[in-house]
C-alpha cells in the first residue's frame, strides 16, 4: 500500500488531537478518584486543635470537651483537692507517672501545667469506660480512706484527682493527659503542646 496522497501535517494535527483528548479524558476519570483521597471537612476539624474557654469554671467543677472524638476534662482543683496528692501518693501505681501518657511538661504531681487545672482523657486505662468524679471524702463507698478522685463503677478502678491510678486496680496506668498549652489564663488549647 502507497502513502501517496497522504498528507502528512494533517495526519501529525490528528494524531495530537487524538492525544489531548485522550489525556483529557483521562484526567477526567482519574480526578475524582484522587479528590476522594483528600480527608473530608469533617475529619480535617475532628484531628484539629480545640479552643477551650476555661474562665467561668468554678472550683470543684468538671467541663467536657471533645477533641479527636475524645472526651477531654478540664477540673478545675480547689486548694483541698490539691493537697490530697501528696497523701495518697504511698498507695498509688504509678505516682511519678513513668509509665502513664502524659506531654513531658505534666510529669509533676499534679500532671498538669497549671496545678489548679487538671486536664485528661476521660476514659479509664482499664478497658475504656467512663470514670465518674468523686470528689467528696471520706467515702465508705469506695473506700474508708478516700481523699478524692475517679472512681471507674464498671470494674471498680480508683484514680487520685490528678488521674493516677491507684495500686492494686484492674486499671494498669494512669489516665492519658493530651498535649495543650495556654494563649491566655481563661483559654487553653487542646491538641497544642505548651512551648519551653
Amino acid at each position: 500500500m502507497s502513502n501517496e496522497g497522504v498528507d502528512g501535517g494533517r495526519r501529525r494535527f490528528l494524531t495530537a488531537a487524538t492525544s489531548v483528548v485522550g489525556a483529557a479524558g483521562a484526567a477526567a476519570v482519574v480526578w475524582p478518584f484522587l479528590a476522594s483521597l483528600k480527608p473530608s471537612a469533617k475529619a480535617l476539624a475532628a484531628g484539629a486543635p480545640v479552643s477551650a474557654d476555661i474562665g467561668k469554671i468554678e472550683e470543684g467543677q468538671q467541663v467536657t470537651f471533645v477533641w479527636q472524638g475524645l472526651n477531654i476534662w478540664v477540673l478545675r482543683r480547689s486548694k483541698d483537692m490539691l493537697d490530697s496528692l501528696a497523701k495518697v501518693k504511698p498507695q498509688l501505681a504509678d505516682p511519678d507517672s513513668d509509665f502513664s501518657t502524659q506531654p513531658d511538661y505534666c510529669k509533676n504531681e499534679h500532671r498538669s501545667i497549671k496545678p489548679e487545672f487538671l486536664v485528661m482523657n476521660g476514659k479509664c486505662t482499664h478497658l475504656g469506660c467512663s470514670p465518674k468524679l468523686m470528689p467528696d471524702h471520706p467515702n465508705p463507698a469506695i473506700d474508708a480512706n478516700w481523699q478524692g478522685g475517679y472512681f471507674c463503677p464498671c470494674h471498680g478502678s480508683k484514680y487520685d484527682i490528678s488521674g493516677r491510678v491507684f495500686a492494686g486496680q484492674p486499671a494498669p496506668l494512669n489516665m492519658l493527659v493530651p498535649p495543650h498549652s495556654y494563649t491566655s489564663d481563661s483559654l487553653v488549647v487542646i491538641g497544642v503542646d505548651q512551648k519551653a
